[in-house]
C-alpha cells in the first residue's frame, strides 16, 4: 500500500470519527426546546386550577409525565404507524415520499416520522429542502439513541401546534374541549391527532366540514385497527367540531401569581388545594360579596387549612370585583390592621404564666395611660368584666390593662415567635396599641398562627410524653409534594393554655364586639374569634377545630373604611358557611397532665380568698396555682339592723356585726352596678361614725346648681362652646366627665372641659379616681 493511499485512509477514518463524535456529542441541542412555558397550577389530584400564558403569548403547558392511550393510538395511526419499530427513520415511508415528490415535481409528502417531526418542531420552521431532510434524519437517529419512545412522543405532544396560540395537547384539550386529556373521547383525540398536520383548519365558523372529514377518516382507520367497534365509530362520527376556544379555569388566580413570584414560573405546580372545596369557597365568597358590595365593601379573602397535614385546602385571594376595586391584590398576603384578632394569644399567654385565671375580673373603666386613651367599640363601660367575657366580646379596655400587666415588649416577642413577620417596627413603636390593631399582619400568617395552636394541642394529646417536642414548628404550605416553601409557625404557650383559650371561644351565641347579640349556627364545635380595625377598615374572623382552621378577611383593598364593616357582621357569616362545607370531628381532648381542677371565687374569678362567699371550680394551668387570691371580698362591720357601717370608734363590739362583702374599687363600682343589678354597694356610715371620705373633695365651679346659660356662636357663625370646670382637693387626681350619661373624657390637674351642649336641659356628672361623684343639672338657652 502506497503512502498516499495510507494517508487517504487515515484522513477518511479521522473524518468518519469526527462525524461520529459530532453525531454523538454535538448534534442535538440541549435542551431540545428553548420555548417558554405556561405556569400550570393544579389541585392535589392534578385537576387544573389555572394557568398563565407563556412569555411568547402561547398557551404552551410543560411536558406531561404520561399521555392518554386514545390520543397516542390516534396520533400513531395518523402520523407514524411504525413508530415503535423504527429507529427514527421509516425508510418505507421515506421512499414512498421521494417517489411521490419526484412524480409530482414538487414536495407534496415529507415522509417524516414522529421523531423527525420533533426535530422539525425544535428547528423552528426551516425550509422544506432535501438538505434539511438529511439533517432531520441524522438528528432523529441521534434523538432515538438519547431518549425513550415515550419521551419522544411526549416532546411531540407538548410542542405540536394546534391552531391560533395553542401549542401542545394539554393546552388544546382545555382550550377546545374544556377537559383533561385523559378524559378525551375518541372523536376528540382523533381531531387533535389530525390538527397539527394543518392547524389553520381549526377556526371558529370556518373549515368545519373539511376538518370533520379528516377526523372521520382517522376514526374509520382506528376502527379498522380494532380500537373502536361500529357502534362507537358511529357515535364518535356524530360528535361536533369545537367552535370558539374556551377560557381556561381561573379557580385560584392569586395562588397562581404567588407561585410564579416564588420561583415556580414555567413549571407544573401541584398545589395542596382540593378543587371541589376551592370552587365552593369561591362561590361562598362571591355570594357574600354580592351582599357586601351594597355597602361598598369590595374585597374579601378566605383560607382553609388542614391542621393534620399543614396543607392549604382552599385559597381565595380576593373577590372578582374588577381592577378598579383592586381585585388583583392577594389579600391573603397583604398586611392589614389586626383589630382584635390577636387577643386570644395574649389571653393564652396570661393563662400560661398563671397571671390570670379564665374568669378573672379585669377593669373596664375610662382609661388614659400616658396619653393613650383606648375605648370599647360601644363607647360604654362595664366597670369590671371577666377576662374570658372580655375576650369573646372583644372589649378593648380590659385587654389594654391585661397587656399592661403582661408588658407589651413581651407580647411583641411572643408574636414574633409565633411566626408573624410583619412586625417591622420595634416594640416601643406599637406600645399598648399592639393588642388593638396597632400592628399589621396577613391573613395567611394569622390563620397559620391559630393553626399552630391547634396542631400543638393535637400532638400533645396523641403523642406520649417522651415523643413530645414543643420546639417543632407547624409547617404551612400550599404545595402538595414539598414543604420547601412552607411557612413556619410556633405555639408560644402550653397546651393547657391553648385548650382553655379555645374553650372560651366556643360560644355560638355571643355579644358581638360591635352591635348587640348575634347567634350563629354550627353542627360542630368551633373556637372562633372576630376582629375589627379602627375606622371600620378590616373585618376578621378565624375559626379552629382539631382538623381545620378557617380564616376570613373582609374590607377594601385600598383601606377605605365603611360603616358596618365589622368582623361579626361581614366576616363571621362567611366563616361559618365555609365550616359547613367541612366534615365534623370530636373536640380537643383536655391536656390533663398540664392542668389542675381548682376552686375559684365565683364573683372575682380568682383563687378563693378567706372571705369569698360563693365558690366554683374550674380547670386552670398549673402555673395558676401560684396566682393571687381574690382581693375583692372584705369583711365590713354593720350595725345590728344592717343599714349602716360602723367602726370601733362609734359602736361597741356587740353592736358591730361582721359581714363579708364584695367590694370593687370606686370607679369600677360606678360603672359595674349599672350593668349588674345584684351588686350591692356598701351601706353609708352611721351618722355618729366618722366617714374617712365625708369631707367633700371636689366641687363644680361651673356651672352652678340649676344654672341657665347661653352659649353664643363664634364669629364665623358656627356653634360656640362653654368651659366647664371642677375644683379638687388632691392635685393630679384624674376626673371622668359625663354629659347626659355619655362619657366625654377625663382631665388631670387642671379640670376644665370644653362643651357645646344643645339647647335644653342637661345633666353633667363627674367622678374621681376614688369613686366620689357629683351631678349638676343646668339649662342651655336658645337665645339670650
Amino acid at each position: 500500500m502506497t503512502a498516499g493511499r495510507k494517508r487517504s485512509i487515515l484522513y477518511g477514518a479521522a473524518l468518519l470519527s469526527g462525524m461520529l463524535l459530532y453525531w454523538l456529542l454535538l448534534l442535538l441541542p440541549d435542551p431540545m426546546f428553548k420555548d417558554p412555558y405556561s405556569t400550570v397550577l393544579e389541585d392535589r389530584d392534578g385537576n387544573l386550577l389555572g394557568a398563565s400564558i407563556a412569555a411568547d403569548g402561547q398557551w404552551r403547558f410543560p411536558l406531561m409525565d404520561s399521555l392518554p392511550s386514545k390520543y397516542r393510538a390516534a396520533v400513531l395511526a395518523y402520523e407514524d404507524r411504525r413508530f415503535e419499530e423504527h429507529f427514527g427513520v421509516d425508510f418505507l415511508a421515506l421512499g414512498r415520499s421521494v417517489h411521490q415528490n419526484l412524480k409530482a415535481g414538487k414536495v407534496i409528502s415529507g415522509g417524516s416520522t414522529l421523531t423527525m417531526q420533533v426535530i422539525k418542531l425544535s428547528r423552528k420552521g426551516k425550509p422544506r429542502t432535501y438538505l434539511e431532510k438529511v439533517i432531520e434524519i441524522l438528528m432523529a437517529t441521534r434523538l432515538e439513541l438519547a431518549l425513550s419512545k415515550d419521551e419522544i412522543f411526549n416532546l411531540y405532544a407538548a410542542h405540536a401546534p394546534f391552531g391560533g396560540n395553542v401549542v401542545g395537547i394539554e393546552a388544546a384539550g382545555w382550550r377546545y374541549f374544556g377537559r383533561r386529556t385523559e378524559n378525551l373521547s375518541w372523536a376528540e383525540a382523533a381531531l387533535l391527532a389530525v390538527l397539527p398536520n394543518n392547524p389553520s383548519l381549526l377556526h371558529p365558523g370556518k373549515n368545519q366540514q373539511k376538518l370533520k372529514a379528516k377526523r372521520d377518516r382517522l376514526l374509520r382507520k382506528l376502527a379498522d385497527l380494532g380500537y373502536l367497534d361500529q357502534t362507537s365509530l358511529a357515535l364518535s362520527m356524530e360528535e361536533s367540531i369545537p367552535g370558539q376556544p374556551l377560557a381556561l379555569p381561573r379557580l385560584a388566580p392569586h395562588l397562581l401569581d404567588r407561585a410564579m413570584q416564588e420561583g415556580l414560573a414555567q413549571t407544573r405546580v401541584r398545589s395542596s388545594l382540593d378543587v371541589s372545596l376551592q370552587q365552593r369557597a369561591l362561590d361562598i365568597v362571591a355570594r357574600h360579596y354580592d351582599r357586601l358590595r351594597g355597602n361598598q365593601i369590595n374585597n374579601a379573602a378566605a383560607i382553609i387549612i388542614d391542621v393534620q397535614t399543614g396543607k392549604t385546602l382552599a385559597y381565595v385571594g380576593n373577590t372578582q370585583s374588577g381592577s378598579a376595586n383592586h381585585e388583583q391584590v392577594d389579600i391573603l398576603r397583604a398586611p392589614r390592621s389586626t383589630g382584635s384578632i390577636l387577643k386570644p394569644f395574649l389571653f393564652a399567654a396570661l393563662l400560661d404564666e398563671g397571671a390570670l385565671l379564665p374568669k378573672t375580673l379585669m377593669p373596664d373603666i375610662p382609661t388614659s395611660i400616658n396619653g393613650f386613651a383606648p375605648r370599647n367599640f360601644s363607647h360604654t363601660y362595664d366597670g369590671a368584666v371577666p377576662i374570658n367575657q372580655a375576650l369573646i366580646r372583644s372589649l378593648n379596655i380590659p385587654f389594654v390593662h391585661a397587656l399592661r400587666e403582661y408588658r407589651y415588649e413581651k407580647f411583641y416577642g411572643l408574636l414574633k415567635k409565633t411566626g408573624l413577620t410583619t412586625l417591622s417596627q420595634p416594640a416601643d413603636h406599637y406600645g399598648l396599641s399592639l393588642i388593638l390593631g396597632g400592628a399589621e399582619a396577613t391573613l395567611w400568617e394569622v390563620t397559620g398562627s391559630y393553626a399552630a395552636l391547634a396542631d400543638q394541642l393535637n400532638k400533645h394529646n396523641s403523642l406520649p410524653l417522651a415523643r413530645r417536642n414543643p420546639g417543632v414548628p407547624f409547617k404551612l404550605s400550599y404545595l402538595q409534594d414539598t414543604v420547601i416553601r412552607s411557612a413556619r409557625f410556633m405555639a408560644p404557650v402550653s397546651a393547657a393554655a391553648t385548650w382553655l383559650t379555645f374553650e372560651s371561644l366556643k360560644e355560638l351565641y355571643r355579644p358581638g364586639e360591635e352591635m348587640g347579640w348575634k347567634s350563629f349556627s354550627s353542627s360542630k364545635p368551633i373556637a372562633w374569634k372576630t376582629g375589627t380595625s379602627f375606622g371600620f377598615r378590616d373585618g376578621w374572623a378565624v375559626g379552629v377545630t382539631p382538623r381545620y382552621v378557617v380564616g376570613v378577611w373582609t374590607g377594601n383593598a385600598d383601606g377605605e373604611g365603611r360603616p358596618g364593616l365589622v368582623g361579626t357582621e361581614t366576616a363571621a357569616p362567611i366563616l361559618f358557611e365555609l365550616f359547613a362545607q367541612l366534615p365534623g370531628h370530636d373536640w380537643f381532648r383536655e391536656p390533663l397532665d398540664e392542668m389542675e381542677y381548682v376552686a375559684v371565687c365565683r364573683r372575682s374569678g380568682n383563687r378563693p380568698g378567706e372571705h369569698c362567699l360563693e365558690i366554683d371550680s374550674t380547670w386552670v394551668t398549673r402555673a395558676a396555682l401560684r396566682s393571687v387570691p381574690c382581693r375583692f371580698h372584705k369583711v365590713v362591720y354593720l350595725s345590728t339592723n344592717g343599714r349602716y357601717r360602723v367602726n370601733a370608734s362609734c359602736a361597741a363590739t356587740d353592736e358591730r356585726v361582721p359581714h363579708r362583702w364584695f367590694v370593687l374599687p370606686p370607679v369600677q363600682e360606678y360603672y359595674y352596678k349599672s350593668k349588674n343589678i345584684t351588686y350591692k354597694s356598701l351601706p353609708p356610715y352611721r351618722g355618729d361614725c366618722p366617714d374617712p371620705a365625708s369631707v367633700a373633695a371636689m366641687d363644680l365651679v361651673y356651672p352652678r346648681p340649676n344654672a341657665r346659660i347661653f352659649v353664643p356662636r363664634e364669629l364665623d357663625g358656627k356653634g360656640g362652646s362653654a368651659v366647664f370646670e371642677v375644683a379638687h382637693r388632691i392635685p393630679r387626681t384624674q376626673i371622668f366627665w359625663h354629659l347626659d350619661g355619655r362619657y366625654l373624657g377625663s382631665t388631670r390637674g387642671s379640670h376644665k372641659m370644653l362643651l357645646a351642649p344643645a339647647a335644653g336641659k342637661h345633666t353633667v356628672s363627674v367622678v374621681d379616681e376614688s369613686g366620689q361623684y357629683l351631678t349638676r343639672t343646668f339649662e342651655v338657652l336658645a337665645k339670650p
